[in-house]
């Protein structure tokens, strides 16, 4: 087991590592084996309030350090990570169940966030306006807001920790960020650990790992922080967007989703069974932008779904650390059970089960469904699982329809062989993102990335990123003098 979770089953405040004071204990679990990694006391609203204190402290004068200082410290995390791959591979498997290849997507969009992040400590730019009153000059300055809090999820908790980590302290911000509980180390101290190695300086990024069922809102309602991060469910991204307003600041919600893979008459079949088993099947289907349903042309849905079934029985189940293993352990029980009610259900209603899984602790063999009746609520909502979902469909306005008949909006793909053909579908969806002739499961650095509807607000990468941990500040200068009515 590795050593990270001995050394790191703590808090990180002030620059200090140490137990928390409350009084019970998260315990980390190998979703796969049920081995305890570590035990962690959590942490009080005493010892958020001290992490915020801290960052607010800390962020002073980090905001007023050189740009290029900035960077040189995200440069350091980044060769840190690339030099301890293997040991947060490890890490990645152990605690999230993630399979070989399940890490090794994590690590490489998450070195591409944070050599991406490099680059924002020298981005913000300044405007200087025209005015109608003579003499007057406008400055527009574009400075950090101050604090943001980060609350990250379990299923790509080291990759979307960083997400809003790296950029936010580029921009000369602090940060405070609570890992979810099933990953407190992927997801929390793991990070905390890699930017002190670098040298940042102590109080700048806090990990605070504890439950709601001990600090409530606390993290939340906080008067520091100007700006919290979540990524989550849509049913707790509402309320921490509700007590965010509540409390006159900004929320970036990265949410769920229930994304298709729609497959047109003149699609290449073959490559669309390809990219929607990668959809529907990576990390076992915990990925926000997985396609849960399979949309396919009726006149080749016998031809499509007989080699989507076929590939979909060659996935190994198992073992995450076997580099064979494609399908390993969801990542607690309640999810196992919530996965196996869902095929459950589906058969009840009517469903068909062209491949059934079982479910053997938390690990749970694909299943792929079919017929299941159009009124289902199954059909609108987030199934955070390996089971599919193929309808077929009469032409492109039912598949329109179909694609958007769900309260989210994230992501998505169609295929087909004439691509201005797909973007004119794409167009037609309501949703943050939709990609033509690839997979439904997609991330890069430059280009916006977000949700529609119940799939959240904002937009981080890029630009957006920029838009999120900065704000902007108007600096008048009357090189004249104004003239006043009295």
């Amino acid at each position: 087991m590795s050593s990270y979770f001995t050394d790191l089953a703590q808090q990180y405040i002030d620059g200090e590592w140490r137990p928390g004071t409350g009084s019970w204990d998260i315990i980390d679990f190998n979703p796969y084996d049920g081995e305890k990694l570590a035990s962690i006391t959590i942490a009080t609203v005493d010892e958020v309030d001290e992490a915020y204190k801290a960052a607010a402290r800390a962020q002073k004068q980090w905001a007023k350090t050189n740009p290029y200082a900035r960077r040189a410290v995200l440069e350091k995390a980044l060769r840190l990570i690339e030099e301890r791959e293997q040991e947060i591979t490890e890490v990645i498997i152990a605690e999230l169940g993630g399979t070989y290849l399940k890490a090794g997507f994590e690590l490489h969009l998450a070195k591409e966030f944070l050599r991406e992040s490099i680059q924002w400590a020298l981005r913000p730019e300044g405007k200087i306006l025209p005015s109608p009153v003579d003499g007057k000059e406008n400055r527009l300055y574009r400075v950090p807001v101050g604090v943001v809090g980060v609350i990250s999820p379990f299923n790509f908790p080291f990759l979307l920790s960083l997400k809003s980590v790296a950029p936010a302290l580029a921009l000369g911000n602090g940060v405070v960020l609570k890992p979810h509980q099933n990953t407190p180390i992927t997801g929390g101290s793991l990070v905390a650990k890699l930017f002190e190695d670098a040298g940042l300086p102590g109080g700048l990024l806090n990990v605070v790992i504890t439950d709601i069922a001990e600090i409530g809102d606390a993290f939340i309602e906080h008067p520091i922080p100007k700006v919290i991060s979540f990524t989550g469910s849509d049913k707790v991204g509402r309320h921490v967007a509700t007590v965010c307003a509540a409390n006159f600041k900004r929320s970036v919600l990265e949410l769920g989703g229930n994304s298709a893979i729609v497959v047109l008459d003149d699609a290449d079949i073959d490559y669309a069974v390809d990219a929607a088993v990668f959809s529907r099947y990576v990390h076992q289907g915990q990925v926000c932008m997985a396609a849960n349903r399979v949309l396919v042309d009726r006149s080749i849905a016998d031809e499509f779904t007989e080699k989507f079934v076929a590939k979909v029985k060659t996935l190994k189940v198992g073992d995450p650390s076997d580099p064979a293993t494609v399908i390993g352990p969801v990542i607690n029980s309640s999810q196992a059970e919530a996965i196996s009610g869902v095929v459950d259900q589906a058969v009840t209603e009517g469903a068909t089960a062209l491949l059934r899984g079982a479910t053997t602790d938390n690990l749970i063999e694909p299943s792929v469904l079919t017929g299941i009746p159009a009124d289902s609520a199954l059909l609108r909502q987030e199934v955070f699982g390996p089971v599919a979902f193929v309808i077929p469909f009469d032409g492109e306005d039912e598949a329109v329809r179909i694609v958007n008949d769900t309260p989210y909006g994230l992501s998505g793909a169609v295929h087909t062989g004439d691509v201005e053909r797909g973007v004119s579908f794409a167009k037609q969806i309501d949703t943050g993102m939709f990609h033509v002739n690839d997979g439904t499961v997609h991330d890069e650095p430059l280009v916006p990335f977000g949700g529609e509807k119940n799939s959240g607000i904002g937009r981080l990468n890029g630009e957006g990123t920029v838009e999120c941990f900065t704000t902007q500040k108007w600096i008048s200068v009357q090189h004249g003098r104004s003239g006043f009515p009295f």
